[in-house]
């Protein structure tokens, strides 16, 4: 299909095409208190603004909820379900077309473009939802056999449950931040050397700070306790998608994680990117994911194999000396289960999923070293030093180092649908 052609002027290569719009929350200099808007080239069209000043008098559905708009979260804007999402996002690619059915609302209206659209530059972010519950999932297979043939050999590098069910754990949905906030060192108890015989921890900032290439997905519509979520309806319960990087502490991990998992050393940060990119948006990009070799069970059948997205994923690494490498490249179809499965799975015991609840994918790694999502898979946890730009090398992050996710969609530079950067610096640990 041709890209869309829009009067109002969209850089080359933006991630914020018209085959996107994108959803977030912004405050500007004029507007202190964080609302909704929506990308569109390198600028933010803000919906508050949009909405008081006739924008959506072509629309008549979205009409009695336009204070969704001026609220300083998406929850509610998400909790009108998809149908409506959908009828939103479309109108907007219209009034935004070269031969737009409604002139009047912007195209011809300068002092509302002068008003509502803003350059991203001159805008901030803000976390997209309120999240009342995170759970991260470990559907990345080939990042789950790299990570396990590194600590149990390849005969036993995947548990006997992986191929049957979304494996995933309760994470803590208060440290999930927005791109741009900076990472503390988290401090915890470590083991110096786990070779030793007497195992006994040391208290010290951790040494093994590394990154999770990941995507979120949030729920639009709550179920009751006690009632799952269809594998066949999983589907619209889902608002869009997002970058995510989880960052992981694998030393303290090391010590922590038996027999319960990860605590403390996931639940000091991560990171998620501002604008969240619809699932229709997102339609034109379906995709196979990896092959599922073992039987599953019915309620995790989909009846619809393109469940998952080509989008293309990169990860570059910035030092202080200002080099910058890039050092993973890899697709999201590089995961075994797709959201609708997590969901489901996530529900089949009648658990309460709520609007705004968010769902990581896990690592997301390719077969290749260079397309793996993790510093510990790319190092062997450790052994091989990671060559950077400029001569420098890393095994795991270092103060100052700064991580940016990127992800993409499409290659014509006209009908990109991205979700810009997913961006965190590293701090010191506070001495204790």
């Amino acid at each position: 299909m041709a890209p869309l052609r829009s009067w109002f002027n969209i850089p080359r290569g933006s991630h914020f095409s018209l085959a996107n719009i994108p959803f977030g929350i912004i405050s500007t200099s004029s507007s202190r208190n964080p609302h909704v808007a929506v990308a569109i080239g390198d600028h933010a069209l803000d919906l508050d603004v949009f909405a008081a000043n006739n924008g959506f008098s072509a629309l008549s559905t979205i009409q009695p909820h336009q204070t969704v708009f001026s609220q300083p979260l998406l929850n509610a804007f998400a909790a009108l379900g998809r149908p409506m999402h959908s009828i939103v996002r479309k109108y907007i690619e219209s009034v935004f077309l070269e031969n737009t059915p409604f002139p009047q609302v912007l195209k011809d209206n300068a002092a509302l473009q002068k008003e509502a659209l803003i350059p991203l530059k001159e805008v901030q972010t803000h976390l997209p939802f309120h999240i009342g519950d995170y759970t991260d999932f470990y559907a990345g297979l080939n990042h789950a056999y790299n990570v396990g043939v590194l600590f149990r050999g390849p005969e036993n590098a995947l548990q006997p449950n992986y191929k049957h069910l979304p494996v995933g754990y309760h994470g803590r949905a208060s440290s999930v931040v927005v791109s741009g906030t900076p990472i503390r060192r988290p401090n915890g108890q470590i083991l110096e050397n786990p070779a030793t015989g007497k195992k006994a921890p040391i208290f010290s900032p951790c040494r093994k700070l590394d990154i999770e290439l990941e995507l979120g997905a949030f729920v639009c519509r709550p179920n009751k306790m006690g009632e799952p979520i269809p594998i066949d309806e999983a589907e619209e319960s889902i608002f869009g998608v997002v970058l995510m990087n989880d960052w992981s502490a694998r030393d303290i991990q090391a010590w922590e994680y038996v027999p319960l998992g990860p605590f403390n050393a996931k639940n000091f940060a991560t990171t998620i990117s501002p604008w969240v990119v619809l699932m229709d948006a997102l339609e034109p990009f379906r995709a196979k994911g990896l092959e599922n070799d073992c039987e599953i069970l019915p309620y995790l059948k989909e009846k619809n194999e393109k469940s998952f997205y080509d989008i293309n994923l990169q990860v570059d690494l910035k030092t202080s000396s200002g080099s910058s490498t890039t050092v993973t490249k890899t697709s999201a179809t590089n995961l075994l289960w797709s959201y609708p499965q997590m969901l489901t799975h996530h529900t089949i015991t009648g658990c309460p999923m709520q609007v705004g609840d968010l769902l990581g994918s896990g690592t997301i790694s390719g077969l290749e070293p260079s397309e793996r999502g993790s510093l510990l898979e790319q190092n062997e946890n450790g052994k091989t030093p990671i060559k950077l730009s400029g001569g420098e090398e890393r095994k795991f992050l270092e103060d100052g180092d700064v991580v940016t996710i990127t992800g993409v969609c499409g290659s014509d530079e006209e009908a990109l649908v991205g979700f810009g950067g997913c961006v965190g610096r590293i701090e010191p640990a506070l001495s204790m």
